[in-house]
C-alpha cells in the first residue's frame, strides 16, 4: 500500500463513525492519530486499525469536555495533521435533558461546546500554516428544531454554525472547513430505534463520504449523508410555523 505521508487526527475514536473514517484514511495511505477518554479503549481501535490496514496509528488521551485542557492537547500532538475530523456527539434522552439540567448541559456541550473549543485551537495552527481540512460532524438534526430532540439538535445548529463561521473566516487562508451531515445511522447511539431503511446510512457509507469531500473529490462545503436528506430537510424547514407546532416530529 501506498503511504501518503499524510497525518489525520480523529476525535471520537471509539465512536462507530470515528472507527470507521480512522480505518478508512489508514486504508487510503495516511497515518492517523486517534484520541479519546479511554486510552485502553482507543488503544485496542488503534491494534485492530494496524491490524487491518498496515498503517501507522497513535494514540493521544483528550477528554473533550475538559476545556482547560485542550490547547496543551494540540500542543503534546507530535504533529500538526493535515486534516482534522471530529465526529464527537451524544445523542442524550430528550426526555432526561427537559426534566436534569446536568443532562442538558452534557448534551449541549459533548456536541457544540467541546468540538468548536477544539476546533478552533487547531484551526489557528492550519491558519498559521496557511494548509489544512477541518472536517465536523454535525447532524441534520440542527436544521430545525423538533420536539423528540431539541435539546441535541439545538447543539448541533450551534455546531454548524461554528463550522460555517470558521469556513468563511479561513477561506483566504488556504484552509477547508466541511460540514458533514449523517441522518439517520446504524450505529450503538441510535441501537433501538426503527430506522426508515432509505434514509439510514452504515458507519462505512459516512466515512466514504468523509474522506471523499476532504479529498477534494466532492466540491460540497456541506455534505448530506445520504443525499436524499438535502431536499427532505428543505421541505422540513420551509414548513410554516403555525403548522410546524401542530406536527408530531
Amino acid at each position: 500500500m501506498m503511504r501518503t505521508g499524510k497525518t489525520l487526527l480523529l476525535i471520537g475514536a471509539t465512536s462507530d463513525i470515528g472507527r470507521a473514517t480512522a480505518l478508512a484514511y489508514a486504508v487510503a495511505g495516511w497515518n492517523v492519530q486517534l484520541t479519546g477518554r479511554n486510552l485502553d479503549a482507543v488503544e485496542r481501535e488503534a491494534n485492530d486499525i494496524r491490524t487491518r490496514s498496515g498503517g501507522a496509528v497513535s494514540v493521544h488521551q483528550l477528554d473533550i469536555l475538559n476545556s482547560d485542557g485542550i490547547e496543551a492537547f494540540a500542543d503534546a500532538l507530535p504533529a500538526i495533521p493535515d486534516t482534522v475530523v471530529c465526529v464527537v456527539g451524544e445523542l442524550g434522552e430528550q426526555a432526561r435533558a427537559e426534566r436534569e439540567i446536568g443532562h442538558a448541559a452534557m448534551v449541549m456541550r459533548t456536541n457544540f461546546e467541546g468540538p468548536a473549543l477544539l476546533l478552533g485551537v487547531l484551526a489557528e495552527r492550519f491558519a498559521a500554516r496557511r494548509a489544512g481540512t477541518i472536517v465536523g460532524i454535525s447532524s441534520v438534526a440542527g436544521d430545525r428544531g423538533r420536539a423528540s430532540n431539541y435539546v441535541y439538535g439545538a447543539a448541533k445548529a450551534g455546531f454548524t454554525a461554528f463550522l460555517s463561521g470558521l469556513r468563511n473566516r479561513l477561506t483566504s487562508a488556504g484552509v477547508r472547513v466541511l460540514t458533514v451531515k449523517p441522518g439517520f445511522v446504524r450505529t450503538r447511539m441510535t441501537a433501538g430505534m426503527k430506522l426508515p431503511p432509505l434514509l439510514t446510512a452504515e458507519p462505512s457509507e459516512v466515512a466514504k463520504a468523509i474522506l471523499s469531500a476532504a479529498e477534494g473529490k466532492k466540491s460540497r462545503d456541506v455534505i448530506y449523508v445520504r443525499g436524499i436528506w438535502r431536499p427532505v430537510m428543505m421541505i422540513i424547514r420551509c414548513i410554516p410555523e403555525p403548522v410546524f407546532k401542530r406536527l408530531k416530529l
